[in-house]
Protein backbone atom coordinates (compact mmCIF):
# COMPACT_ATOMS: atom_id res chain seq x y z
CA UNK A 1 0.00 0.00 0.00
CA UNK A 2 1.32 3.51 -0.67
CA UNK A 3 0.19 4.47 3.18
CA UNK A 4 2.52 1.81 4.06
CA UNK A 5 5.11 2.67 2.41
CA UNK A 6 4.82 6.45 2.78
CA UNK A 7 4.65 6.03 6.56
CA UNK A 8 6.46 3.06 7.99
CA UNK A 9 10.43 2.45 7.21
CA UNK A 10 10.98 -1.18 9.44
CA UNK A 11 14.60 -2.96 9.84
CA UNK A 12 13.77 -6.51 10.72
CA UNK A 13 17.92 -6.82 11.00
CA UNK A 14 19.09 -6.25 14.89
CA UNK A 15 22.20 -4.46 14.91
CA UNK A 16 22.99 -5.21 18.47
CA UNK A 17 21.88 -5.10 21.83
CA UNK A 18 22.28 -2.71 25.45
CA UNK A 19 23.95 -5.97 26.73
CA UNK A 20 27.01 -4.67 23.69
CA UNK A 21 27.00 -1.30 24.94
CA UNK A 22 27.81 -2.48 28.97
CA UNK A 23 24.03 -2.38 29.77
CA UNK A 24 22.15 -4.61 31.83
CA UNK A 25 18.84 -5.69 30.48
CA UNK A 26 15.97 -8.21 30.16
CA UNK A 27 14.64 -9.42 27.25
CA UNK A 28 10.92 -8.58 26.51
CA UNK A 29 8.54 -11.00 24.38
CA UNK A 30 4.86 -10.54 24.75
CA UNK A 31 1.51 -10.72 22.36
CA UNK A 32 -0.94 -7.60 21.09
CA UNK A 33 -4.79 -8.54 22.01
CA UNK A 34 -4.50 -9.82 18.28
CA UNK A 35 -2.07 -12.53 19.04
CA UNK A 36 0.76 -10.31 17.33
CA UNK A 37 4.26 -11.00 18.88
CA UNK A 38 6.71 -8.30 19.85
CA UNK A 39 9.78 -7.69 21.11
CA UNK A 40 11.72 -5.36 23.20
CA UNK A 41 14.13 -4.19 26.00
CA UNK A 42 13.96 -3.73 29.52
CA UNK A 43 17.01 -1.89 31.18
CA UNK A 44 16.83 -1.15 34.74
CA UNK A 45 18.42 2.27 35.94
CA UNK A 46 19.15 3.35 39.82
CA UNK A 47 15.70 5.17 40.56
CA UNK A 48 11.98 4.20 40.84
CA UNK A 49 11.43 6.14 37.47
CA UNK A 50 11.16 3.66 34.37
CA UNK A 51 10.89 5.34 30.49
CA UNK A 52 8.47 3.45 27.82
CA UNK A 53 10.22 4.56 24.74
CA UNK A 54 7.68 4.91 21.40
CA UNK A 55 10.42 4.91 18.71
CA UNK A 56 10.34 6.72 15.36
CA UNK A 57 9.04 5.15 11.91
CA UNK A 58 12.03 3.88 10.66
CA UNK A 59 15.02 1.18 11.45
CA UNK A 60 14.11 -0.85 15.40
CA UNK A 61 15.07 -0.48 18.68
CA UNK A 62 18.52 -1.55 17.90
CA UNK A 63 19.10 1.78 16.14
CA UNK A 64 18.35 4.00 19.24
CA UNK A 65 21.46 1.78 21.16
CA UNK A 66 23.27 5.23 21.45
CA UNK A 67 20.79 7.46 22.81
CA UNK A 68 19.08 4.81 25.04
CA UNK A 69 23.29 4.39 26.95
CA UNK A 70 23.12 8.29 27.24
CA UNK A 71 19.67 8.75 28.82
CA UNK A 72 20.31 6.02 31.25
CA UNK A 73 23.81 6.88 32.35
CA UNK A 74 22.98 10.74 32.14
CA UNK A 75 19.60 10.49 34.18
CA UNK A 76 20.01 6.82 35.61
CA UNK A 77 16.16 5.99 34.49
CA UNK A 78 15.36 2.57 33.58
CA UNK A 79 14.01 2.59 30.15
CA UNK A 80 11.93 0.10 28.63
CA UNK A 81 12.03 0.09 24.37
CA UNK A 82 10.01 -2.47 22.28
CA UNK A 83 9.27 -2.69 18.46
CA UNK A 84 6.06 -2.07 17.10
CA UNK A 85 5.01 -4.98 14.79
CA UNK A 86 6.92 -5.57 11.56
CA UNK A 87 10.27 -3.96 12.97
CA UNK A 88 12.90 -5.24 14.14
CA UNK A 89 12.18 -9.19 15.75
CA UNK A 90 8.26 -8.13 16.35
CA UNK A 91 5.75 -9.81 13.78
CA UNK A 92 3.16 -8.91 11.80
CA UNK A 93 2.62 -5.53 9.42
CA UNK A 94 2.53 -2.12 11.28
CA UNK A 95 -0.93 -0.51 10.80
CA UNK A 96 -2.39 2.90 12.99
CA UNK A 97 -4.31 0.58 14.76
CA UNK A 98 -2.08 -2.22 15.24
CA UNK A 99 0.52 0.16 16.76
CA UNK A 100 -2.11 1.22 19.22
CA UNK A 101 -2.52 -2.30 20.22
CA UNK A 102 1.00 -2.79 20.61
CA UNK A 103 1.63 0.17 22.75
CA UNK A 104 -1.41 -1.44 25.07
CA UNK A 105 0.76 -4.96 24.66
CA UNK A 106 3.69 -2.81 25.91
CA UNK A 107 2.61 -1.12 29.06
CA UNK A 108 0.60 -4.17 30.19
CA UNK A 109 3.96 -6.05 30.35
CA UNK A 110 5.52 -3.26 32.18
CA UNK A 111 2.55 -3.09 34.94
CA UNK A 112 3.19 -6.68 35.34
CA UNK A 113 6.91 -6.73 35.35
CA UNK A 114 7.65 -7.63 39.43
CA UNK A 115 10.16 -4.50 39.55
CA UNK A 116 9.61 -1.93 37.09
CA UNK A 117 5.50 -2.49 37.34
CA UNK A 118 5.67 0.01 40.41
CA UNK A 119 7.78 2.18 39.56
CA UNK A 120 6.54 5.84 38.03
CA UNK A 121 6.36 5.05 34.01
CA UNK A 122 6.96 8.14 31.94
CA UNK A 123 6.41 7.94 28.24
CA UNK A 124 8.83 9.04 25.96
CA UNK A 125 7.40 9.62 22.22
CA UNK A 126 9.86 10.73 19.55
CA UNK A 127 8.60 11.67 15.79
CA UNK A 128 5.89 8.75 14.84
CA UNK A 129 6.49 7.69 18.53
CA UNK A 130 4.59 10.78 19.51
CA UNK A 131 1.45 9.73 18.50
CA UNK A 132 1.81 6.34 19.84
CA UNK A 133 2.54 7.77 23.26
CA UNK A 134 -0.07 10.55 22.87
CA UNK A 135 -2.74 8.03 22.38
CA UNK A 136 -1.70 5.70 25.11
CA UNK A 137 -1.50 9.12 27.74
CA UNK A 138 -5.12 9.25 26.77
CA UNK A 139 -5.91 5.81 27.71
CA UNK A 140 -3.79 5.20 30.47
CA UNK A 141 -2.86 8.70 32.36
CA UNK A 142 1.10 8.28 32.58
CA UNK A 143 3.41 10.02 35.97
CA UNK A 144 4.39 12.08 33.01
CA UNK A 145 4.83 12.54 29.07
CA UNK A 146 7.68 13.44 26.65
CA UNK A 147 7.17 14.10 23.34
CA UNK A 148 10.45 14.69 21.43
CA UNK A 149 10.09 15.91 17.80
CA UNK A 150 5.90 15.68 17.63
CA UNK A 151 3.71 15.91 14.31
CA UNK A 152 0.20 17.09 14.38
CA UNK A 153 -1.71 14.59 12.13
CA UNK A 154 -0.38 12.26 9.16
CA UNK A 155 -2.70 14.97 6.97
CA UNK A 156 -0.66 17.75 8.40
CA UNK A 157 1.87 16.57 7.19
CA UNK A 158 1.20 15.68 4.18
CA UNK A 159 -0.09 19.01 3.71
CA UNK A 160 3.41 20.35 4.23
CA UNK A 161 3.78 18.94 1.16
CA UNK A 162 2.14 20.67 -0.85
CA UNK A 163 -1.20 20.89 -1.91
CA UNK A 164 -1.84 17.69 -3.99
CA UNK A 165 -0.21 15.72 -1.50
CA UNK A 166 -2.80 16.69 1.09
CA UNK A 167 -5.58 16.17 -1.11
CA UNK A 168 -4.22 13.00 -2.06
CA UNK A 169 -3.79 12.04 1.84
CA UNK A 170 -8.01 12.48 2.64
CA UNK A 171 -8.31 9.59 -0.57
CA UNK A 172 -5.50 7.68 -0.08
CA UNK A 173 -4.78 7.24 3.90
CA UNK A 174 -6.84 5.82 6.31
CA UNK A 175 -3.86 6.42 9.11
CA UNK A 176 -4.85 9.79 10.66
CA UNK A 177 -2.36 9.84 13.78
CA UNK A 178 -4.38 12.76 15.47
CA UNK A 179 -2.41 13.99 18.06
CA UNK A 180 -3.61 17.91 17.84
CA UNK A 181 -7.18 16.74 18.79
CA UNK A 182 -6.10 13.78 21.10
CA UNK A 183 -3.64 15.81 23.12
CA UNK A 184 -6.39 17.76 24.66
CA UNK A 185 -7.59 14.37 26.63
CA UNK A 186 -4.56 14.28 28.17
CA UNK A 187 -4.39 14.48 31.71
CA UNK A 188 -0.69 14.37 32.71
CA UNK A 189 2.63 16.78 32.78
CA UNK A 190 3.72 17.02 29.20
CA UNK A 191 6.92 18.04 27.59
CA UNK A 192 7.10 18.81 24.74
CA UNK A 193 11.13 18.93 22.65
CA UNK A 194 11.76 20.72 18.96
CA UNK A 195 14.87 21.20 17.05
CA UNK A 196 14.04 24.12 15.69
CA UNK A 197 15.69 23.09 12.42
CA UNK A 198 14.08 19.85 12.02
CA UNK A 199 14.25 19.10 8.80
CA UNK A 200 11.64 16.19 8.64
CA UNK A 201 9.01 17.47 11.11
CA UNK A 202 8.50 21.40 10.93
CA UNK A 203 9.12 23.29 14.57
CA UNK A 204 5.56 24.59 14.16
CA UNK A 205 4.10 20.99 14.93
CA UNK A 206 5.79 20.99 18.66
CA UNK A 207 5.14 24.55 18.94
CA UNK A 208 1.13 23.84 18.20
CA UNK A 209 0.64 20.74 19.81
CA UNK A 210 2.29 21.84 22.97
CA UNK A 211 -0.31 25.33 22.69
CA UNK A 212 -3.22 23.00 22.47
CA UNK A 213 -2.03 20.45 25.24
CA UNK A 214 -3.48 20.89 29.16
CA UNK A 215 -1.33 22.62 32.04
CA UNK A 216 0.81 21.79 33.50
CA UNK A 217 3.20 21.80 30.06
CA UNK A 218 6.21 22.88 29.16
CA UNK A 219 8.15 23.41 26.04
CA UNK A 220 12.48 23.36 25.20
CA UNK A 221 13.13 24.51 21.65
CA UNK A 222 16.54 22.24 21.23
CA UNK A 223 18.66 25.04 19.20
CA UNK A 224 19.84 24.00 16.02
CA UNK A 225 18.83 20.66 15.91
CA UNK A 226 17.64 18.34 13.81
CA UNK A 227 14.94 15.39 13.48
CA UNK A 228 17.14 12.96 15.72
CA UNK A 229 20.38 14.29 17.38
CA UNK A 230 18.40 16.00 20.52
CA UNK A 231 20.84 14.36 22.68
CA UNK A 232 23.82 15.40 20.96
CA UNK A 233 22.84 18.60 19.99
CA UNK A 234 20.64 19.63 23.33
CA UNK A 235 23.67 18.90 25.24
CA UNK A 236 23.64 19.85 29.17
CA UNK A 237 21.09 22.13 29.14
CA UNK A 238 18.64 19.40 27.10
CA UNK A 239 19.37 16.97 30.24
CA UNK A 240 18.73 19.60 32.64
CA UNK A 241 15.56 20.03 31.21
CA UNK A 242 14.60 16.41 31.23
CA UNK A 243 15.61 15.75 34.90
CA UNK A 244 13.73 18.85 35.91
CA UNK A 245 10.64 17.67 34.33
CA UNK A 246 11.09 14.74 36.26
CA UNK A 247 11.38 16.33 39.65
CA UNK A 248 8.78 14.72 42.33
CA UNK A 249 6.57 17.18 44.35
CA UNK A 250 6.88 16.94 47.69
CA UNK A 251 2.99 15.82 48.06
CA UNK A 252 4.32 12.94 45.52
CA UNK A 253 7.20 11.71 47.80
Amino acid sequence: MIEERYIYHPSNQLEGSPGDLGLEFQEARFSAADGTRLHGWLVPGDRNITWVWFHGNAGNISHRLEDLKVFHDQLGVGIFIFDYRGFGASEGKPSERGLYQDGEAALEWLREHPAAGRHRHLLLGRSLGCAIAVEMARRHPPWRLVLDAPFLSIRAMANDRGRWAGLLSWVLFRSKFDSLRKIKEVRAPVLVCHGDRDETIPFYHGRRLFEAANEPKSFYTIANGGHTDACAVGGPEYFATLEQFMEVPERER
